[in-house]
């Protein structure tokens, strides 16, 4: 193949760029400049981090402080359960000595009984027709010289009794004079009034 008439083929639209002179360029910053710039980047990145890291921090410290509260809390709820347990076995503890105390003294002082009698007869009223009063059979014969002439007043020995209780009935009224109700009115009395004032 004769090289001699070869012609340079130049692809369409190929045309060399022209290239603009050196002069043009925008000039590199300098040492100093490029040192301003990395120092004005690192104090954005830092206030940005700090800021971050500040905004993470306090929310941390409240999460601690609720996980604190609850521990807290769980232990206090306890506590004051136990106190209030404490406080409700003291009061009943009282009303038992108190109870223990309480018959006895009505065997000594058959007063005491003929008062407690004429408490719960007043608290009937004496519009009911009939009142059966039941007493120990050792109370009733201390008590009849006190209970004489009560009218509408059945007595009625009952043996399940003890020395110092008593049941009064009526038509509408039913009274539970046994040492055990009426200590466990003041228990409830007194576990009530403990809990108003919690």
């Amino acid at each position: 193949m004769d090289a001699s008439g070869a012609v340079r083929w130049t692809a369409p639209g190929l045309a060399p760029l022209p290239v603009q002179p050196v002069a043009d360029m925008p000039a590199p910053p300098s040492v100093e400049e490029l040192q301003a710039i990395e120092q004005v980047a690192r104090e954005e990145g830092f206030a940005r981090g700090h800021s971050e890291g500040f905004a993470s921090g306090q929310a941390e410290v409240r999460r601690l402080i609720a996980q604190i509260e609850g521990v807290l809390d769980g232990f206090t709820r306890p506590l004051a359960r136990l106190d209030d347990e404490v406080a409700d076995s003291l009061a009943e503890l009282a009303v038992r000595i108190a109870g223990s105390l309480l018959g006895p003294a009505y065997t000594a002082d058959p007063a005491l009984l003929a008062d407690l009698v004429m408490e719960a007869l007043d608290s009937v009223g004496s519009s009911q027709r009939e009142v059966e009063l039941r007493l120990h059979p050792d109370d009733l014969g201390v008590l009849a010289p006190h209970l004489a002439g009560l009218d509408g007043v059945r007595l009625t020995n009952d043996s399940t009794l003890g020395r110092g209780e008593l049941r009064l009935h009526s038509e509408s009224v039913r009274i539970d004079g046994t040492v055990a109700a009426r200590l466990q009115s003041v228990l409830d009395s007194t576990i009530a009034a403990h809990g108003a004032k919690r």
